[in-house]
């Protein structure tokens, strides 16, 4: 008798950065560095995309990766895939201006277009898997818990 167990493997991804204004922010991850900044009618420099930006193409990306390795298994062939996203943010919470609104985005709405060899049903099941598999997408769909801690320097 056998017993096959599950491969759990848990992996860490982190990421340092530093202020190198009020408004920029250049991060360091792997081998690769970014700039995160605002655009200048948000009082910044526009040195690069700003957090909420980069948010939305780390989505991108992910759900690039995601619709790729769950068509690969389905045997689905994805000629040409474009992803389209964009979302509804509110800045007054941020700002200070109110409480009861929500800091982050009310809504994010993904347009997905593809050349896909497939009929309604399947593209249906590719795009529900898709969704449901993406790490990004879950982690905006899903609360994760955050634990922020502060270290004093002198």
């Amino acid at each position: 008798m056998s017993t096959e167990k599950s491969q759990s493997q848990t992996l860490t991804f982190a990421v340092a950065a530093e202020a190198a204004s009020p408004t920029e922010t250049r991060v360091s991850v792997r081998d690769f560095e970014f700039v995160v900044d605002e655009p200048e009618s948000l009082g910044g420099a526009n040195a690069g995309p700003n957090p909420v930006e980069y948010v939305l193409g780390a989505l991108a990306g992910c759900l690039n990766v995601t619709a790729h390795v769950v068509a690969r298994e389905m045997d689905l062939d994805v000629r040409d895939l474009e992803i389209a996203i964009e979302g509804d943010l509110d800045p007054a919470k941020f700002m200070g201006k109110r409480d009861d609104a929500r800091a982050g985005y009310e809504e994010i709405r993904v347009a997905v277009t593809a050349d896909v060899d497939a009929d309604a049903e399947t593209i249906g099941a590719w795009l529900s898997a898709v969704e449901a598999r993406c790490p990004v997408s879950d982690n905006l769909s899903t609360a994760t818990p955050l634990a922020l801690s502060f270290d004093r320097r002198e």
